[in-house]
């Protein structure tokens, strides 16, 4: 099934959505992130079909989320996150915070997190880049920017 291309509207979210907008890249970037590096420890891990996470992994590389690096001679590859990668942890985080909050039950939250700076269990929190202060969707006017539509 052919997905549509977000990829030219003029929208960061569907732009990012074309990157990572279906249930697979964000799994599949979690477990990249929490050391499982090769394609047939992430296939274990998520049950995924092999053509799926093929064209997942061909996907992220190509949009220069995850670099492939051969580890022997057959070849064979492992998959680590480049600077877009890791940025992208940062919205994964969100999601659990979110997910944590409204999703958990009463079991609470499968992982907890450890700040490394402070060496407390947490989680994120949206705050703004300029004052630091707490800045969610009603705390924000949404003005067109330089790259919006004509």
């Amino acid at each position: 099934m052919q997905r549509t291309d977000f990829s030219e509207m003029a929208c960061s979210i569907a732009r990012t959505l074309d990157v990572i907008g279906e249930p697979w890249s964000p799994l599949i970037l979690r477990d990249i992130w929490v050391g499982f590096s090769r394609f047939e420890q992430l296939q274990a891990d998520l049950g995924i079909s092999r053509k799926v996470l093929t064209e997942r992994l061909n996907h992220l590389v190509d949009r220069d989320v995850l670099e492939r690096r051969p580890y022997d001679n057959r070849p064979r590859y492992e998959y680590v996150l480049t600077d877009r990668g890791r940025e992208l942890l940062d919205v994964l985080m969100v999601m659990v915070a979110w997910g944590d909050k409204w999703l958990a039950g009463q079991a609470g939250p499968p992982v907890l997190y450890r700040h490394h700076a402070c060496r407390e269990i947490s989680h994120v929190d949206l705050a703004c880049a300029h004052c630091g202060r707490p800045m969610h969707a009603d705390d924000i006017d949404i003005l067109p920017g330089p790259g919006a539509a004509a």
